[in-house]
């Protein structure tokens, strides 16, 4: 049977975690799709003509075979359930419980830490952006993120439930928006957000990042 057209839409720079989440999974179910752009800074996203108009006129806005669908996390779920294991490869863990506590964790780094994303905007991690020091409530929300974030992973392995699902890249991203701006970050942190980092899909993704930024 063939393959579906997948088509990702992203934003113009490669900024957004949200849509590294999809490029992400699309890449290790070994998916095949073609990635377009949309100029977020001058409102394509805002033209009833665009694509995703119709949905949350945000980016990701994944389609395949003429299914549209928004919301990076709602995304990953799917493609999980249609392109699901065996014959394609695992994004969320194989126990139940694991798997809803990998989901718990990608809706609250999508609903919480709000200083953090506003002060350490992914500029810091796909363009080498520098910005003024943490406010306090910077310091607070990054001390909420270490305290959480040292919990998940205090059984001292490299990933959340000892195979790597798609919670790792979403926690890691949040992480290296302190690690690669120079804020003080615990260690076991830093050396987990940094090896999450080298996994093959997520550097694809830096290096379109990287590509439009040259």
């Amino acid at each position: 049977m063939s393959e579906p057209a997948i088509t990702l839409w992203s934003d113009s720079d490669f900024f957004s975690p949200y849509v590294m989440a999809v490029f992400v999974a699309l890449h290790e179910k070994g998916l095949p799709f073609s990635l377009k752009t949309v100029d977020l800074d001058k409102g394509e996203n805002k033209q009833t003509h665009w694509q995703g108009y119709t949905l949350t006129r945000r980016v990701p806005v994944l389609d395949i075979d003429g299914f549209t669908l928004s919301e990076s996390s709602a995304i990953t779920e799917y493609l999980e359930e249609r392109f699901a294991p065996p014959e394609y490869e695992r994004i969320y863990p194989h126990d139940l419980q694991k798997r809803a506590r990998a989901r718990q964790i990608q809706a609250w780094i999508r609903s919480d830490l709000m200083p953090i994303r506003e002060e350490r905007g992914t500029d810091v991690i796909f363009a080498g952006a520098k910005k003024a020091p943490l406010s306090a409530e910077g310091r607070e929300a990054a001390a909420k993120l270490s305290a959480i974030a040292g919990e998940l992973l205090s059984h001292g392995k490299p990933n959340l439930f000892g195979e790597w699902c798609i919670a790792d890249a979403d926690l890691a991203l949040m992480i290296n928006r302190l690690v690669m701006h120079g804020d003080e970050v615990p260690e076991l942190l830093a050396n987990y957000a940094t090896f999450q980092w080298q996994r093959s899909s997520v550097q694809r993704y830096v290096a379109l990042s990287a590509k439009r930024a040259s």
